[in-house]
C-alpha cells in the first residue's frame, strides 16, 4: 500500500532574546546589601579625615600630656687632677657613695709642702726688709726735721745779728765822729787828753762790737748753708727708700702671691667631693703618676630631673610650673612627683651633632620632640634614682 508522503513542517523563526527583570523584592534586598556598607565606608572614610586634621589640636588640649620617652638625669662630674704627681692614696671605692668635702684621692704632697714653707720664708723676709726700710724712713724724717728746726734757727741768728750789726753801726758812726771832733779840739786845747782817749776807747769798743756782730751774721748765714744742705740730701735720702719702699711693697705683695699659688696647689694634691653624691669606677690607683687633667673618677650629685621628650604637638598647654608625675620601671607603684622647670628652647634634633636640613631633597615631615625638664619634688627615694633610668612622665596642664 503506498503511503503518502509528510507534509515538512517549517519551524517557527527564533524570537529576539530580552532581559528578565527581577522580581522588586530582590531589588530591594539588593540594595540593601550593597548600600549600607558604602556608606558605612564612606562616614569611615570621613571620620579619619576629620580626626586626622584636627588630632593635633586635639592632642594638645588634653589636660594630661603623657610620654614614654623620658629618662632620669644627673649632673656627672668627671673629677680630674690639677697639679702633677703620684697617687699616695685613693681613699673611696667604686661606686660608693661620698659627702661634700670627703677626699677622695690623695696626691703626695711633700714637694708642695716644702715650697709652702719656702714661700711663707720669703714673705717673712719681705716683711722684714720693709719694716727696717720703712725705719729708715723714719729716721731720715727725724734729720729732716733737725735740719729744719737749724734753718729755722740760723734764720732767726741771722735776724738777730743782722740787727745787731745795724745797731753797733749807729754807734761806730757816733762814737768816730765824736773822737774825730775831740782830737781836733784837742788840737786847739778846747779839750783835755782824758775826753780824747775816752773817745777813743767808745769808738774802739764799738767797732769791735760791730766786727763781732759781723762775725755773727757770717756764722748764722753759715749755718743756714748747711742745714740748707743736709735738708735738702736728707730728703734725697728719703725719696730713694720711699721708691725702695715702693719696691719692697710690690715685692711682699708677689711673694704673698706666690704663697696663696703654693698654698692652692698644695691643695690641689687632695680631690674632695663637691658636694653629697657618690663616684664611678675609680681611674687611678696608689703608686701611679699622674699630670695635670688625668681623670680619676665620676662624681654622680644626688640631685636629679628627668628629661621628657614631648611631640610638639603636646606642647600646646604645657608651661613651666605645671605639676607632673614621674614613674620609674625600677619602682613599680611608686609616683614620684614633681613640677615642669625648664622647656628647651629648641626641639631635639637642633642639638645634634648634624641638625636636619630640609631644604633640598624629598622631604617627609616627622613629628619633633622637644625636651621638657621635670624637677622632682624632695623625697627619699630622689637619692636612689640613676641616671639613665627609663621614665613615664605625665604632667597635668592648667588651661
Amino acid at each position: 500500500m503506498a503511503t503518502s508522503p509528510v507534509p515538512a513542517t517549517t519551524p517557527p523563526p527564533a524570537s529576539a532574546p530580552h532581559l528578565v527583570e527581577p522580581p522588586p523584592s530582590r531589588l530591594k534586598s539588593a540594595g540593601q546589601k550593597y548600600g549600607t556598607p558604602l556608606i558605612v565606608l564612606a562616614l569611615a572614610i570621613a571620620i579619619v579625615v576629620t580626626l586626622t586634621r584636627n588630632w593635633n589640636g586635639w592632642e594638645g588640649a588634653h589636660v594630661e600630656q603623657v610620654t614614654n620617652d623620658a629618662y632620669v638625669r644627673g649632673d656627672l662630674t668627671p673629677l680630674s687632677t690639677k697639679v702633677p704627681g703620684l697617687v699616695r692614696e685613693v681613699k673611696v671605692n667604686d661606686y660608693q657613695e661620698v659627702h661634700r668635702g670627703d677626699i677622695l684621692v690623695q696626691l703626695d704632697d711633700d714637694d708642695y709642702k716644702a715650697q709652702v714653707a719656702q714661700a711663707v720664708a720669703g714673705v717673712e723676709a719681705g716683711k722684714a726688709a720693709l719694716v727696717n726700710n720703712q725705719r729708715q724712713r723714719q729716721l731720715e724724717d727725724a734729720k729732716i726735721e733737725r735740719a729744719l728746726a737749724g734753718i729755722d734757727q740760723a734764720n732767726a741768728e741771722i735776724d738777730a745779728a743782722q740787727a745787731g750789726k745795724e745797731a753797733t753801726q749807729a754807734d761806730v758812726t757816733r762814737t768816730r765822729a765824736e773822737r774825730t771832733r775831740q782830737e781836733a779840739l784837742l788840737k786847739t786845747s778846747s779839750t783835755t787828753q782824758q775826753t780824747v782817749e775816752k773817745a777813743v776807747a767808745d769808738e774802739e769798743r764799738f767797732s769791735a762790737q760791730y766786727a763781732s756782730r759781723d762775725a755773727d751774721l757770717a756764722q748764722a748765714r753759715t749755718a743756714l748753708r748747711s742745714n740748707t744742705l743736709a735738708a735738702e740730701a736728707e730728703r734725697r735720702s728719703k725719696a730713694v727708700l720711699e721708691a725702695q719702699d715702693s719696691q719692697l711693697i710690690a715685692d711682699l705683695h708677689a711673694k704673698e702671691a706666690a704663697l696663696e699659688v703654693a698654698e692652692v696647689n698644695l691643695g690641689y694634691t687632695r680631690i674632695v667631693a663637691p658636694a653629697d653624691g657618690s663616684v664611678g669606677e675609680r681611674q687611678v690607683r696608689p703608686g701611679q703618676l699622674v699630670s695635670p687633667g688625668t681623670q680619676v673618677m665620676t662624681f654622680v650629685e644626688n640631685i636629679r630631673w628627668v628629661a621628657a621628650n614631648f611631640r610638639e604637638t603636646q606642647l600646646t598647654n604645657i608651661k613651666v610650673g605645671d605639676p607632673a608625675e614621674v614613674r620609674v620601671d625600677t619602682y613599680p607603684g611608686k609616683v614620684f612627683k614633681g613640677r615642669v622647670l625648664e622647656l628647651s628652647p629648641a626641639s631635639g634634633s637642633q642639638f645634634a651633632l648634624l641638625p636636619p636640613d630640609n631644604a633640598t631633597g624629598n622631604f617627609t615631615k616627622v613629628v619633633q620632640r622637644v625636651p621638657v625638664k621635670i624637677a622632682l619634688d624632695d623625697s627619699t627615694l630622689t637619692s636612689e634614682l640613676r641616671p639613665g633610668l627609663s621614665a613615664v612622665v605625665t604632667v597635668r596642664t592648667r588651661h
